[in-house]
Parts: C-alpha cells; sequence; structure tokens
C-alpha cells in the first residue's frame, strides 16, 4: 500500500507538471489517473503510458506535450542511476570551473558581482574568460592611476558579457523539438520563423485556435445558471410531460465577448510577432465580438478590417502604410487612443498591446499607459522576449509593473495568452 501511496503522490506533481506545460489539468484529471493505475498496475511502463495519456491528452497538440513530460518524469531505475551519475559528474565539473572562477576574479576582476554572474563567468568558454583577463590586462596600468574610473569600465564589460552568456545559455535549447516538426513550430521562437514556416504556422495556428475556441465555449455552457427561473422554458417543459411542472429551468448567465482595442507595433523588428498575433486573436471566435486595430512605430494609424481579412498580405500592407523600418514612439501612439473623439477606449473595452517594449521617451510611455488603464476597463500586454530575459532590459521590467505583461515569444505562448484573455 505505501508503494501505491508513492506512485500516488507522484501523480499529483505530474499533473502540476501538465498544468504548468499548458494541459487543463483539474482534480477529476488527476482523481481518474488515479483509479486508472490502481486498476491496470505500475508494472508495463508503455501501459501507463497509453492509459495515462487518454485520461490527461485530448488532442495530438496535447498528446504530444503529455508525451514529453511523461518520458521525462517517469524514468526507469536505470535510467534514473545514470542521470544521477551524470548530475554529480556535472556538478563537480562546475564546483572545479567556480574555484577557477573565484581566483581568476581575485586576480584582478571585479569584486562586486553577484553569484549569479560568478557563476555564469565559471560557465563561459575559456576563450571568452581569457578575453575579459586581456582586457584587464591591458589597463592595469590606467587602474592605478584612475582607479575609480576604470573600476567602473572594468564592471561594466564583465556585465555585458555575463549578460550575453545568460541569454545564450536561456537559448541553448533551441533547435531541440525538431525531431517533431510540428511540435518545434509550436515551441520555436515567433521572431526566428523562415519563410518556409509561414504556411505551416498559419495551419497549426488554425487547429489551436479551434481547439481552444471548443474548450472555452464548454466551459460556458457547464458555467451553470444564474438562479433565476425562466418562466417560458419552465412552461414548455411543463407542457411536454402534461403540465407537471417538476423540471424547473433557469436563466443562464451570459458571459458577454469583449471589446478589443489593439494597439499593434509593427517597427522592423515586430511584424512578424504583430502578424502572427493577429492571426491567433482572429481565430478567436470566442474571445471578441467586435475589435478596431491601430498599428504604430513613429506614428499610428487604424488598420481597416478589410485589409486585415487577407494576413498574407499584411507585411505589404505595413510597408505601404509608411510605419515599416522607422523607431517605435509608444507614447505617442497612446496619447492618441486616449484623446480621440468619439473615444475608443471606456471600461468596456481591453487594450490589447503587442510591442516588445523597446521605445523612445519612455517616461512619457509609463505616463500614457497609466491613462490608458484609467480610461480602458482592462490593459493586457503581449511581448515577444520571454520573461527570463526581461530581467535585462529596464523598459521591459518598467512596463510589466504598470500593467499586466504576457510573454509570448513563440506560438505555444501565444495561444495560452490568448486562451487567458478568453477566461478573465
Amino acid at each position: 500500500m505505501t508503494d501505491i501511496n508513492v506512485y500516488l503522490e507522484k501523480l499529483a506533481r505530474f499533473s502540476d507538471l501538465l498544468r504548468a506545460d499548458g494541459l487543463t489539468v483539474g482534480l477529476q484529471e488527476t482523481a481518474d489517473a488515479a483509479r486508472t493505475l490502481t486498476a491496470i498496475g505500475f508494472e508495463d511502463r508503455e501501459l501507463v503510458k497509453a492509459a495515462l495519456m487518454t485520461v490527461y491528452a485530448k488532442s495530438r497538440e496535447e498528446q504530444k506535450v503529455f508525451s514529453r513530460a511523461f518520458d521525462s518524469f517517469f524514468v526507469t531505475e536505470e535510467v534514473m542511476r545514470k542521470q544521477v551519475m551524470e548530475q554529480t559528474r556535472q556538478q563537480q565539473a562546475y564546483e572545479e570551473a567556480r574555484a577557477r572562477a573565484e581566483e581568476e576574479l581575485r586576480q584582478g576582476g571585479p569584486q562586486d558581482l553577484t553569484e549569479e554572474q560568478i557563476s555564469t563567468y565559471a560557465m563561459m568558454p575559456e576563450e571568452a574568460r581569457k578575453h575579459l583577463r586581456d582586457i584587464i590586462e591591458s589597463y592595469k596600468p590606467r587602474m592605478d592611476h584612475e582607479s575609480r574610473l576604470y573600476t567602473g569600465f572594468i564592471h561594466s564589460v564583465f556585465a555585458k558579457a555575463i549578460m550575453e552568456q545568460q541569454m545564450k545559455m536561456e537559448d541553448a535549447g533551441l533547435g531541440g523539438d525538431e525531431v517533431d516538426p510540428e511540435a518545434g513550430l509550436q515551441f520555436r521562437d515567433i521572431t526566428l520563423f523562415q519563410d518556409s514556416d509561414i504556411p505551416k504556422a498559419t495551419a497549426l495556428i488554425k487547429n489551436i485556435s479551434a481547439r481552444i475556441n471548443g474548450e472555452l465555449s464548454a466551459k460556458k455552457k457547464r458555467a451553470g445558471h444564474s438562479g433565476t427561473l425562466d418562466f417560458r422554458r419552465t412552461i414548455r417543459k411543463g407542457l411536454e410531460t402534461g403540465g407537471s411542472f417538476h423540471r424547473l429551468a433557469y436563466k443562464r448567465t451570459h458571459s458577454r465577448k469583449k471589446h478589443l482595442v489593439l494597439l499593434c507595433d509593427v517597427s522592423g523588428s515586430m511584424v512578424q510577432f504583430s502578424e502572427f498575433a493577429l492571426r491567433f486573436i482572429q481565430e478567436m471566435t470566442q474571445v471578441s465580438e467586435s475589435s478596431r486595430t491601430f498599428l504604430f512605430s513613429e506614428t499610428i494609424f487604424e488598420a481597416d478590417a478589410f485589409s486585415l481579412q487577407n494576413m498574407d498580405l499584411f507585411r505589404d500592407y505595413v510597408k505601404k502604410s509608411g510605419l515599416y523600418g522607422r523607431g517605435t514612439d509608444l507614447g505617442t501612439a497612446l496619447e492618441d487612443l486616449c484623446v480621440r473623439k468619439p473615444p475608443v477606449l471606456n471600461h468596456s473595452t481591453t487594450l490589447l498591446i503587442l510591442s516588445d517594449a523597446k521605445t523612445v521617451d519612455q517616461p512619457r510611455a509609463v505616463h500614457m499607459l497609466l491613462r490608458a488603464k484609467q480610461l480602458a476597463g482592462q490593459v493586457l500586454w503581449l511581448n515577444p522576449i520571454p520573461e527570463s530575459k526581461w530581467k535585462f532590459l529596464n523598459s521591459s521590467m518598467t512596463f510589466s509593473s504598470v500593467c499586466t505583461m504576457l510573454s509570448c515569444s513563440t506560438l505555444h505562448d501565444l495561444a495560452a495568452a490568448c486562451k487567458k484573455l478568453g477566461t478573465c
């Protein structure tokens, strides 16, 4: 019985992992999985995997996510031993590299690096560390005369190199999903899509959106009644049974779809992301009943619905607008929305900003974003930069403290954001 309890406890952690990966997993699914495991046992790993997949994963995309999570979470004893040995080896190698790095820094490097920066420096290639040591060596004579000035300079050089190394380490997993091309496309950075990927990505968006629309629609149907009796439906049901009114009908709570105002950054680096985000939002029929789309870079203009019906021509449309290839001025765009007559923003609208948060005159942009929050019912921000990199970007950290910002660097993240938009 103890073994079963151990497996069931592990199953609960597995449910948490699937939920974090975007699958809809609640108490009911976990309970069904527990009953299934109790019935079939734990000896046949492939049977367990197939049985749990029927409980947790419905669509093809969900099955792929489930399969990856299962294979990494439930491993054989032999694999587990190998993993422990490899982890021990890596830990020893890291400790040796860390000791060498601390010694190198002690001999002339910056002394006020954080623990995280020291760890990253230890993991840098020897060539990169040697380059930094050479810089220190070349500036040593000057540091003797103007210590404070050059100490700060050396620190900034180290900090920049370490930040670049951190970003490389976070990107190291790119391409790891190529065994499954569709899954690889779903989890690849949108800004790295090639022209040949666009038709496949467009088809994938339609499939994912259809699934999410179905889930949101089913959730609304399960939402229950408002508690107010619906007399007409009750009488009709009574007439069907010869005048017996034992089946009561209640009025349903109608969740109104959102009125969206989209503010899309179409400066040079943002066109591809805005294009795919707009494709997703247009497919999400369960999210919005009406929307207005504004494109901006240094200036802003409203895109007409007819032009946005053919997203295959979106880039040409943006280039002809005169916005493409210019800088980004979010403050001007937000001010335009706030002062338009008749008003664009009101308490029944949701302002959805699509931007990487890089803008001129950041203080003005923050001021106008706060103004937009006062006017709109809700402000959401979709950022194509992964959240793990926001800490390196002052603009992302600043704007995310003002409004709800969602990381949407992949189609998988975009789907999760659109689903959140439909439930919040």
